[in-house]
């Protein structure tokens, strides 16, 4: 059994997947503890496994004895096999998603973070210290700000608390929002779901703030570009989500920031996988 593991902010998800890509089995455990982690491996471990886990960062404290509980859990033989997050998505994403075929491979994730993987000719390439592909931190702002130190500049414009945040901003500045109407009135109870909806609506407000998340996305896939030379780019996570939205204004504002020869031989694209990407991608790794 190959098991794959996403350790997300909040929670622990596992899938079960076969040699070409098909989930048997999911499981979903609140809480991002060695035990939650252990908890959700156990709902669908059926015996020894081989065993990914995708973390945000590989080299953080709390990594090592998580890892511990979930192969103690799954009665693993051999060590985890553990990638950041965004490596994961690229690996599924190639593996039988949207980029499946394609050599070179970058995808953008943004969900409760924000994330890049590369693979080249099916494989992950991570840097030195297994950290590679950390775009939450690219600086595409020269401003100071408190949340670009805690948590990377393009992270918090484009994550999804901070897309809710600039519009949050934006009423407290005093403009009128329908984001507010469909979260009941309720600023502290606006999602990024909200925001969205309420620019499909023609809300001005949603719509700047959407424009400017385009934007630092097209930013952020010209600099990847620039670096990695991929034959695909594939946005993934709330980006995904708003495809109709996001994606041609970003590919239009990439193809300003790299030389033409590269954004007329990049594809761009919304990723295919979903929820699933991170673990599915996880129990990819565990394979290689």
């Amino acid at each position: 059994m190959i098991l794959g593991i996403e350790v997300r902010d909040g929670a622990v998800a596992v899938v079960a997947a076969g040699e070409g890509g098909a989930i048997t089995a999911r499981s979903l455990q609140n809480g991002a503890s060695a035990a939650s982690a252990a908890a959700a491996v156990r709902a669908v471990a059926g015996g020894p496994a081989r065993l990914g886990i995708a973390v945000r960062d590989p080299i953080d404290a709390g990594v090592a004895a998580l890892v511990e509980a979930a192969a103690r859990a799954a009665g693993a033989q051999d060590p985890p096999r553990v990638v950041t997050r965004g490596t994961a998505v690229a690996l599924a994403e190639q593996w039988c998603g949207a980029a499946r075929g394609a050599n070179h491979v970058v995808t953008l994730t943004s969900s409760d973070c924000v994330h890049a993987g590369i693979v080249v000719h099916g494989r992950p390439f991570e840097g030195a210290h297994g950290l590679a592909g950390a775009a939450g931190w690219l600086a595409l702002n020269p401003v100071e700000r408190e949340d670009y130190r805690k948590i990377g500049c393009l992270e918090a414009e484009i994550g999804a608390a901070g897309i809710v945040r600039r519009l949050v901003w934006r009423l407290k500045s005093g403009d009128r929002s329908r984001a507010l109407d469909l979260a009941g009135g309720d600023m502290t109870a606006i999602t990024v779901t909200h925001v969205f909806d309420a620019a499909r609506g023609g809300d001005g407000v949603a719509i700047s703030v959407v424009r400017d998340t385009a934007r630092y996305i097209g930013m952020a896939i010209g600099n990847l570009v620039a670096v990695v030379d991929p034959d695909i780019v594939l946005l993934g996570g709330v980006i995904a989500e708003a495809a109709d939205l996001l994606v041609e204004p970003a590919r239009v504002e990439a193809a300003r920031r790299m030389p033409a020869s590269a954004a007329g031989s990049v594809t761009i694209a919304a990723a295919d996988l979903g929820a699933d990407a991170g673990a599915l991608g996880a129990a990819r790794a565990a394979m290689l």
